[in-house]
């Protein structure tokens, strides 16, 4: 089953392209000229053995905000469009990650329902020059454009870099899970209503 997607998204503040591959083997790139999202989207690729070229370019010498945003609402259009009709995948994703102090919880559903829910408190607000609150911003662009209802918690944690970390690592193992195909499903459609 093909997995793989290459999409392209243009505004008056950002470009960006993304080539995802869902059954992939946690290759990374990106071109974002922010290094600290550069970490945590190769977090995704990673502990969701999924393949993901991104370059992006936008209106950095404004801020972060919009490129952060629009590269969430890019790829949550390529996931949406690289999981199809849903016929077969497990439909539901969730993981509990720890680092050192800190541990976080995501659970996710391929609903077609968007629905994020983020309960997170960080004890400082900027990761070197990246401010925190772009992470809900992200999230809340991604599961817009995927459809999916997510849930973000982090249940303890003192250093922010861990928690963030754990969040992201989290939505990979829970988004790895959630794709995989069930081999006792089959051609059946994950939902008693017909539809997803």
């Amino acid at each position: 089953m093909n997995r793989s997607v290459k999409i392209r998204r243009e505004t008056s503040e950002t470009q960006i392209e993304i080539a995802l591959n869902l059954l992939g083997k946690g290759d990374f790139s990106a071109k974002t000229d922010i290094p600290f999202l550069d970490h945590m989207l190769n977090q995704i690729a990673q502990h969701g053995l999924i393949d993901l070229d991104i370059n992006a370019s936008g209106d950095l010498h404004i801020d972060y905000h919009h490129s952060v945003e629009d590269i969430g609402i890019t790829l949550g259009q390529a996931l949406k469009q690289a999981i199809g009709d849903k016929v077969g995948i497990q439909r539901y994703g969730y993981a509990y990650v720890p680092l050192d102090e800190a541990l976080s919880r995501v659970v996710l559903d391929f609903s077609g329902r968007p629905g994020l829910h983020y309960r997170v408190l960080y004890s400082q607000h900027y990761i070197n020059n990246f401010d925190v609150d772009l992470i809900q911003e992200f999230f809340q662009g991604l599961v817009n454009h995927a459809a999916i209802t997510l849930h973000i918690d982090n249940l303890q944690g003192r250093n922010t870099h861990h928690i963030v970390e754990t969040i992201f690592k989290a939505f990979g193992r829970a988004l790895r899970m959630a794709v995989e195909q069930d081999p006792r499903r089959g051609s059946i459609l994950p939902s008693t209503k017909g539809s997803l």
